[in-house]
């Protein structure tokens, strides 16, 4: 995955994350037609999207959720004097 596929990946599962989605608002803002940004099909792909019982509302999987943590921990800055 090239670095604009995984920042655009990151930026989905973050506004995702904010809260559940109707499945008609991410296709709006997140399907595409050009087969080098399959955001949203490859996130499905990856197991980082899921469902919400009963609303039927897109959310993060637990995959997903450990895939935005993980991604926080990698990129936090050193606290201030650590070596």
């Amino acid at each position: 995955m090239n670095a604009t596929n995984t920042a655009l990946r990151r930026q989905m599962l973050e506004w995702i994350a904010l809260r559940p989605r109707d499945y008609a608002e991410v296709m709006e803002s997140w399907r595409t037609s050009c087969p080098r940004l399959s955001i949203w099909e490859d996130a499905c792909l990856d197991g980082l999207i899921d469902y919400q019982p009963g609303t039927g509302k897109v959310i993060l999987s637990d995959a997903g959720k450990a895939s935005l943590s993980a991604k926080e921990l990698a990129t936090a800055k050193p606290a201030q004097g650590a070596r």
